[in-house]
């Protein structure tokens, strides 16, 4: 070997290297780019993929993978390959989110924008989105103020709004377990939202908030929170924590004794979280924002089956909000034959998901007036163990997000087209 060709190929591993060093994740179309034309359309995903919401992030990872290998299986968004780029947003830093944001539609040149678990992170970025004219769809953070009051005609979202959850859930445990409710809520947008439409539908039926404890996002130790809410001596203790902090403080009102005197609740309740809990602490009443254990509803069971041989585990609503943010731009887009976010965004007012896609017994549809998906909401109670493996979760009643839903004049959204 010449020194020429080994100093040629040292340089070419060292670039090699420094690509792989870069920290981007790209997924590749499956197919070969035959034209200098083809250049590929990049989906950037802004998700936590460290801290409190890692398992939740990394799931949506998984669902928009999944979608992105079948939509490059049939040809593509107008022909052309599609590609993922990837960014750890934190759990936590939501200065970071937005340097992310940022770098995907400035340097990266995606065309289209997803993310983020984190509530104040999705209004965050999508401040971002909107002021770069990008195509955005917010995939699992949840504070009515996304399609509400910051609203933007740039940003749809797939997971519900808080006061969905908390609407679809309320009556249930007013009637059921009690008038007195006690609140332990994560310190943050997410937490004070829900908290606040829980409060709402208390105020509706007559009953009282017998107080309220704060927690910090990523607290590991809630015994004074506890302590605090056993004293308190309400009906329900409303856990309003989600990802690690739904676990650490579930595992400890179980060691506490507390689900022996008072109803454990809450609204949105994930599998990551129960797979997570000690089957004792597996109780609770919930809502499930899709659950994997559908055999009536078509196409359910081929997307367990995808998942399962993709990820070795069966979806969550993780992998399904992945999933519906990719499906969707891309449907849009091959029905109106262009990339331009404004003509995308005005033919997704109102745009219905095709069965193979939404996943539920009704037709989940994009809601006008404030771009909010309107799909089923599955309320239900945990379980120790199911019928069969991953199986945490008795559905117990379906309702249709629509029923759930303010009304748009309600939610404080006023879109404003650019």
């Amino acid at each position: 070997m010449t020194e020429s060709l080994a100093n040629g190929n040292r340089q070419r591993r060292i670039v090699l290297k420094a690509a792989a060093a870069a920290g981007i994740m790209q997924i590749a179309a499956p197919f070969i780019i035959k034209a200098r034309g083809e250049e590929p359309i990049k989906f950037g995903l802004n998700d936590p993929l460290t801290g409190t919401y890692a398992e939740l992030g990394k799931n949506e990872q998984v669902g928009c993978e999944y979608a992105l290998d079948q939509i490059n299986a049939k040809g593509g968004i107008l022909g052309r390959p599609v590609q993922l780029l990837v960014e750890d947003s934190t759990s936590a830093d939501t200065g970071t989110a937005v340097q992310k944001a940022r770098k995907l539609i400035e340097r990266d040149k995606v065309n289209f924008l997803l993310g983020n678990v984190n509530s104040a992170m999705a209004l965050a970025i999508g401040q971002v989105s909107n002021e770069l004219k990008t195509l955005h769809i917010v995939t699992g953070g949840h504070t009515d103020a996304v399609t509400g009051t910051d609203c933007h005609w740039n940003v749809f979202r797939v997971c519900n709004t808080t006061r969905m959850e908390t609407n679809s859930v309320s009556k249930v445990l007013f009637d059921k377990y009690g008038k007195k409710w006690f609140f332990i809520t994560p310190d943050y947008a997410f937490g004070h939202t829900l908290q606040q439409g829980f409060e709402a539908s208390l105020k509706k039926f007559g009953g009282t908030e017998v107080g309220a404890a704060l927690a910090p996002l990523g607290t590991t130790d809630y015994s004074s929170y506890l302590i605090k809410a056993q004293a308190a001596n309400p009906d329900v203790i409303l856990f309003l924590t989600a990802g690690e902090d739904a676990v650490n403080s579930l595992k400890q009102a179980v060691q506490f004794g507390l689900d022996k005197h008072f109803h454990i609740a809450g609204a949105q309740q994930e599998l990551e979280v129960l797979e997570g809990l000690p089957p004792n602490a597996r109780i609770g009443t919930w809502v499930f924002e899709w659950y994997w254990n559908q055999p009536n509803v078509p196409h359910v069971a081929e997307f367990v089956a995808g998942i399962r041989k993709k990820a070795n585990r069966v979806p969550t609503a993780r992998h399904w909000f992945g999933y519906v943010a990719m499906w969707t731009i891309a449907l849009v887009a091959n029905q109106e034959k262009t990339l331009d976010a404004v003509k995308l965004a005005k033919a997704l007012e109102g745009f219905k998901l095709p069965p193979e896609v939404g996943l539920m017994p009704d037709t989940p549809f994009y809601r006008a007036g404030d771009h909010q998906l309107m799909p089923d909401l599955y309320v239900g109670h945990a379980v120790e163990q199911g019928p069969q493996p991953d199986d945490l979760f008795h559905v117990d009643a379906v309702v249709k997000g629509i029923d759930a839903a303010l009304p748009v004049e309600e939610t404080g959204c006023h879109i404003k087209w650019s």
